[in-house]
């Protein structure tokens, strides 16, 4: 019965893990990536997701080798803790907490924000504690439910990003979008390399998550099938999806009016349609279902990886139970939730280096992603040499090329995101340091 009580259930398609890929992901199309418009221009951010854009597919191609080849719900910190154990697997499972922690706070202040356009009376910390403890419960009635609702409202999303596009195309001036195109910098040079870089952190929100379905391998049907099929379409997906989005938004008017808002799409839309058209009720309606799919798919993601580290002993084991009906991890989704409740209503009180909240939020993120995809991608080389026999029904293409470039690719954006956010980088360090000590100590106590 002990052994059975670890076990999850097993009911995914390859259909809902697509959804679970692009859900975890959408929200970065409806927000958070116009804050890369202040720092870099429309330009400069083109640029600085060109190379993002690269930098994920080479990833995602790659790590769905580890996903196939280790299907577990720890995800990366089930690779890292294969490929170079304990310590390996402790800042990998860290990183990823932080990255899942941190991005749902973000994406439901940004509920707020749409739900404030209908609702002006409406409080968006109320509006956000609310969609927490609707999707909390959602993910603690079962993962199949959770999964079928993510993949619904991931479509709606999708094709709400596409009217999006379609109604404010007949606005659209190339003029416009070129307009003080490098920010600050007059023309492409080393004055706009800089913004280039310090954008970077926005142009990963379009993608940032997407290794979250790794963390429901477990729960897949046929991982091995499924998987490469769920990523690698996700991530075509979404790259189609973030181009778009972008270049529509910037050339309907004055895009430095969208550069800092939580609500950048309502806002373009007005600009074509006007305050009291139907299409822009409709799209902010219809855009919550992008903000939903990915807190409800973060929520998911958070609860597994929590799960995973108690289940290995890093966590106190109360962490690791699962519902005795649902067989869910229904006190890791609890007690990741209260965290980001916690960030919630701190939202008015904290401001690091002059960045809001959200933005806060974002890179700290940033910053726990891209340390997992560096370890990761070094698991992928370290297990190729280790284990040469492990069973790996998916291989990396143009190997080792691709995932080499997707490891370059991360460490140079990592520098880029330290060099331009040095105090947050800082706030992180020290976060991993004391989370490490903890961890270590429970994991010795639990060992007793």
């Amino acid at each position: 019965m002990a052994e059975e009580s670890t076990h999850l259930s097993k009911s995914l398609s390859a259909f809902h893990l697509w959804g679970i890929a692009v859900g975890l992901v959408i929200s970065g199309e409806y927000f958070g990536w116009s804050y890369g418009w202040g720092t870099a221009g429309t330009l400069g951010f083109f640029v600085a997701t060109v190379f993002v854009a690269v930098m994920y597919t080479a990833f995602i191609f790659s790590f769905t080798e580890l996903t196939c080849a280790v299907p577990h719900a720890g995800g990366p910190f089930a690779y890292s803790l294969r490929a170079f154990g304990r310590w390996g697997g402790l800042v990998a499972g860290l990183a990823t907490l932080v990255e899942f922690i941190f991005a749902p706070p973000a994406i439901s202040l940004a509920i707020g924000a749409y739900l404030n356009v209908q609702f002006p009376n409406l409080s968006p910390k109320v509006a956000a504690l609310g969609a927490y403890v609707v999707f909390m419960t959602l993910n603690i009635i079962g993962v199949h439910i959770a999964a079928t609702f993510e993949l619904f409202v991931t479509v709606a999303a999708i094709i709400e990003l596409l009217v999006f596009m379609g109604v404010v195309a007949p606005g659209f001036s190339w003029d416009n979008f070129v307009k003080d195109g490098w920010g600050v910098a007059p023309h492409f040079g080393w004055e706009a390399m800089g913004g280039i870089f310090a954008a970077i952190p926005f142009a990963i929100w379009f993608f940032l998550a997407i290794e979250g379905v790794a963390m429901a391998a477990e729960e897949a049907k046929d991982p091995r099938r499924s998987i490469p099929v769920a990523y690698i379409a996700g991530v075509l997906t979404l790259v189609s999806l973030a181009f778009g989005v972008m270049i529509f938004a910037g050339g309907v008017g004055d895009w430095h009016a969208l550069a800092n808002l939580n609500d950048p799409l309502p806002q373009a839309m007005k600009t074509v349609v006007g305050a009291n058209s139907g299409w822009l009720h409709m799209l902010v309606w219809l855009g919550l279902f992008g903000l939903v799919a990915s807190l409800h798919g973060i929520i998911m993601g958070y609860a597994r990886q929590i799960f995973a580290l108690a289940r290995a002993g890093f966590l106190p084991a109360v962490l690791g139970r699962l519902h005795p009906r649902f067989r869910t991890p229904y006190v890791a989704t609890i007690a990741g939730g209260l965290v980001g409740i916690a960030a919630i209503f701190s939202d008015d009180v904290i401001s690091i280096a002059g960045q809001s909240l959200t933005a806060t939020l974002v890179t700290m993120s940033v910053f726990g992603a891209l340390t997992m995809y560096i370890l990761s991608m070094a698991s992928l080389f370290r297990l190729r040499i280790k284990e040469p026999s492990l069973v790996r029904p998916y291989s990396a293409p143009l190997y080792p090329l691709l995932p080499g470039l997707a490891l370059v690719f991360a460490v140079i954006a990592l520098i880029a995101v330290i060099y331009y956010n040095l105090e947050i980088g800082a706030i992180y360090v020290g976060f991993m340091a004391v989370m490490a000590c903890i961890f270590t100590f429970v994991s010795k106590r639990r060992a007793q």
